[in-house]
């Protein structure tokens, strides 16, 4: 038998080697967390028609936890496109989720609140279609400052991101609360039905416990101190919506001048 050499050795240790230090991306800290984020925010839709104050700690904790996993993911070294992806998401899902309430719950206002679901949706939707496919970087968060100072700032700065993005998640949450004050239209518990009791999510339960749940001007305090930083990240993903399209259009016009 012919004797192998180092090299030989080496190279037929090394699929063995490899195999056994894969890692398991799915269990990445960064997106264990995101995990726990979606199971809390699904847990804060059981609560949302009925239970505001219990909905509104699990919601908040589940928005918190989205600064905890970019934490883990720099100190572990742990950053994937996954995780971007799953962040990006859950971010997305769990807003639309608050606006499709509120929208039910305001409906004189519920044109506005589907209207900024389809800007959150679209904007961050043709952000990241337009930095994988023309080549942007390895992050969504990767902006040229050329393209827009403004998006450069708001993603390259930590400080700037967390703020803007806490005081929009704050603003909606806060007007979640304050469909759950005192009104003198709404119907008082002592007037709840056999039938309400037994459809306690139906509308007119809404209704009932919307009546006395909150019995504070906190709620309307935070919704304006909230609204200047709303409106910012709002004009922020119509900026994020226009440099995207832009930037599509520029790979479009490229690539129909090559073909000519």
């Amino acid at each position: 038998m012919q004797a192998q050499t180092p090299d030989q050795v080496a190279d037929t240790a090394q699929p063995s080697s490899a195999s056994n230090t894969k890692e398991n991306i799915f269990l990445f800290v960064p997106n264990l967390i995101g995990y726990t984020r979606i199971i809390l925010a699904v847990i804060s839709l059981y609560f949302m028609p009925l239970h505001p104050l219990r909905c509104s700690f699990i919601y908040a904790v589940s928005c918190l936890l989205d600064a905890l996993d970019g934490y883990f993911a720099r100190i572990l070294n742990q950053h994937t496109k996954f995780g971007a992806v799953l962040d990006m998401v859950t971010d997305r899902c769990t807003i639309t989720c608050l606006l499709v309430f509120l929208a039910t719950a305001m409906p004189r206002y519920a044109m506005a609140f589907q209207l900024l679901i389809s800007l959150d949706l679209a904007s961050h939707y043709v952000h990241m279609y337009a930095t994988l496919s023309m080549g942007g970087g390895g992050s969504h968060k990767d902006v040229d400052a050329k393209r827009s100072w403004l998006l450069h700032l708001y993603y390259s700065n930590k400080i700037v991101l967390f703020m803007l993005c806490f005081m929009n998640e704050l603003f909606f949450l806060a007007l979640y609360l304050l469909a759950f004050t005192a009104q003198e239209d709404l119907l008082a518990d002592s007037q709840m039905t056999k039938s309400t009791r037994s459809e306690p999510r139906s509308a007119r339960a809404m209704e009932i416990a919307r009546t006395n749940k909150i019995q504070s001007s906190i709620p309307g305090i935070l919704v304006w101190l909230s609204v200047p930083p709303m409106l910012v990240k709002q004009y922020i993903n119509i900026q994020q919506l226009i440099v995207a399209s832009k930037w599509l259009a520029e790979g479009d016009a490229a690539e129909r001048a090559r073909q000519e």
